[in-house]
């Protein structure tokens, strides 16, 4: 029997504990500096608060997806997200992780629907959320929040209900818990309908960690740190959290999105998980910074960039080139691993599709990005690139993992098959039947193979559209593309029903603004820079020479530049930033109207 088989999440503590006890299991940044807490630590507070729980009812015989009790956290990330997570599965009951960007309407469908007993929330703002909701979840408890507000209870406090009896009982429930057991209920996205609770049992997520350690591989590296600021209600952020804790590798908080680069310096990490609009943005701030040079520097930089661009790592550049390479890294390219801290061996990447150029840009100045995928209904990994010879290639997710079964439909659909595949979606056996069929997970993406070996993503099922003469268009190849131009900070393919390939473009404005004032034309407002004609005649040429790169149907005839980002408060992207495609259609029907006058 494998060596993950009979483990659950929460045996991560006993493990490290085992193996290789730490001084910084969990770390985060209280009142300006770092507080971090021993493996020994982590493992009385998690006891002791699911011996509180017991107190407070939770948990019991009912291990039923249906009987078992339901706690939910909305939350930034921060240790406490762990300790809730690690002590509630300890009591046999299910957490339920929201976003903090949920709306009220989504987050009382969630609380509703999984009939939530008690609640855990990070801060005020997010607390004023919940009890603007409360009333229309009657089964809602208490709530418990992590910062300190006068008159909520504080989440300590139920620690503090921990007596040698319930710590016995909390031992003898543990024991109990098999492996199939339900750890979670992952609400995805509503963009497409109602939120679908996906269910993951503790081997679905337990698998997903051992078979990615292996494949990666993440060796145990009790030495070794990371920075994590993914969402944590987010299965990837999830599952990576658990490999790092069963791999003995301390795991450091961001205090927010803003503080990132900061905290890349403070900790030196080793590595982190990101989602490619993040490095993106990265990439943005690094061509901003060499955009203000001058003289022999400015040269120096863009040398630099257009060297690192032409890199494959599976194929020498001969030898002048690699000596370019080399000189580039020591001139340019050390100041950039310098601002991620100096120490970084890997970056993994998902959620999304990440811009090939991206890929070679970074890995071309020695630091190591790693693209992989997978649903939240397969736990989620199903292919990532790998930390060994042979194992990267630009432009794929790479080989799937061990333990798993891959295979594409005859449309390209991406079916996967092994012991990571979601138990269902909750209360939705109707659904469930849809997707997953003969223990196959039929994701809704569309994939072909390269070199037999690596997978490709080239679009979602659902996205893909027809034009009005029939033709099949898939937009994110399209605008990963495109999103290659320093003019374009985001891009929406749009045509489906129509004559013609369209786009809304949002404008990379920092570079815009950049260009105008080489160009003399006065930058004053985002509103007044769309509409400006030597603008629109530039963006014109930007999408002509982009459009070489496809054929006839695909090519973007006509667009419009939106003067204003496309984000998560506004509506536009999910908490992973992708596109919320159906909002922006709807949201810019108008504009889209325009294209096709």
């Amino acid at each position: 029997m494998s060596s993950y088989q009979k483990k659950r999440l929460f045996d991560a503590v006993a493990c490290q504990l085992a193996q290789f006890p730490k001084t910084d299991m969990l770390a985060a940044k209280i009142n300006g500096s770092w507080k971090t807490y021993s493996t020994a630590e982590v493992a009385d507070i998690v006891n002791r608060f699911s011996a509180g729980l017991l107190e407070l009812g939770v948990g019991g015989n009912d291990f039923t997806a249906e009987g078992a009790d339901k706690i939910a956290i909305i939350s930034n990330n921060r240790p406490e997200w762990i300790f809730t997570d690690l002590a509630v599965q300890q009591t046999g009951a299910v957490l339920v992780p929201v976003y903090p960007t949920t709306n009220p309407a989504e987050l009382q469908f969630i609380l509703q629907d999984a009939a939530v007993k008690y609640m855990f929330v990070s801060s005020k703002d997010l607390l004023d959320k919940i009890l603007s909701i409360r009333e229309g979840v009657p089964t809602l408890r208490e709530i418990y929040t992590f910062d300190e507000i006068p008159g909520v209870p504080h989440w300590s406090s139920i620690g503090e209900k921990a007596t040698p009896a319930l710590l016995e009982q909390v031992a003898t429930i543990k024991d109990s818990i098999d492996p199939h057991h339900l750890a979670t209920i992952i609400y995805t996205s509503g963009t497409t309908g109602t939120p679908k609770g996906v269910m993951l049992t503790h081997q679905n997520i337990v698998s997903n960690v051992f078979l990615s350690k292996e494949s990666f591989p993440f060796n145990d590296s009790p030495a070794s740190k990371v920075l994590s600021f993914l969402p944590l209600n987010h299965i990837f952020e999830k599952c990576v959290s658990y490999i790092y804790l069963f791999s003995g590798i301390g795991i450091y908080y961001a205090e927010s999105i803003d503080t990132i680069s900061a905290n890349l310096k403070e900790v030196q990490p080793d590595g982190f998980t990101t989602v490619p609009r993040l490095l993106e943005k990265v990439f943005e701030k690094i061509m901003a910074t060499g955009n203000n040079l001058t003289g022999i520097k400015r040269r120096l930089f863009f040398w630099a960039v257009a060297l690192a661009t032409k890199y494959d790592n599976n194929v020498s550049g001969g030898f002048w080139y690699d000596f370019q390479l080399s000189l580039a890294n020591k001139l340019i390219f050390s100041k950039w691993r310098e601002a991620l801290g100096n120490n970084i061996s890997y970056i993994v990447t998902g959620g999304a599709a990440c811009q090939e150029k991206l890929l070679r840009i970074f890995n071309a100045a020695r630091i190591p990005v790693y693209e992989g995928y997978g649903p939240t209904e397969n736990s989620p990994v199903i292919c990532v690139n790998r930390r060994e010879p042979g194992g990267v290639k630009f432009g794929t997710v790479g080989p799937p993992i061990n333990g798993l079964e891959v295979r594409l439909e005859e449309d390209g659909e991406i079916c996967v098959k092994g012991p990571s595949v979601m138990k269902g979606y909750y209360k939705r056996p109707d659904l469930t039947a849809e997707t997953v069929i003969d223990g196959w997970l039929h994701t809704g993406d569309i994939g072909v193979w390269v070199d037999n070996k690596y997978l490709k993503i080239t679009d979602r099922k659902k996205e893909l559209f027809k034009t009005s003469g029939g033709k099949y268009v898939a937009p994110q190849p399209i605008e990963n593309k495109f999103k290659e131009s320093p003019f374009i900070e985001q891009i929406m393919v749009v045509g489906a029903g129509q004559k013609f390939t369209g786009a809304l473009i949002v404008p990379a404005f920092a570079y815009l603004r950049y260009w105008m004032n080489r160009q003399n034309i006065p930058f004053t407002t985002n509103e007044e820079a769309v509409s400006n004609p030597k603008v629109l005649e530039t963006f014109a040429q930007v999408v002509e020479s982009y459009n070489s790169y496809f054929n006839h149907v695909e090519q973007i005839k006509k667009f419009e530049l939106l003067p204003e980002e496309w984000s998560i408060t506004g509506g536009e992207m999910t908490p992973k930033l992708s596109l919320k495609r159906k909002v922006i259609l709807e949201k810019y029907k108008d504009v889209i109207a325009k294209i096709y006058s």
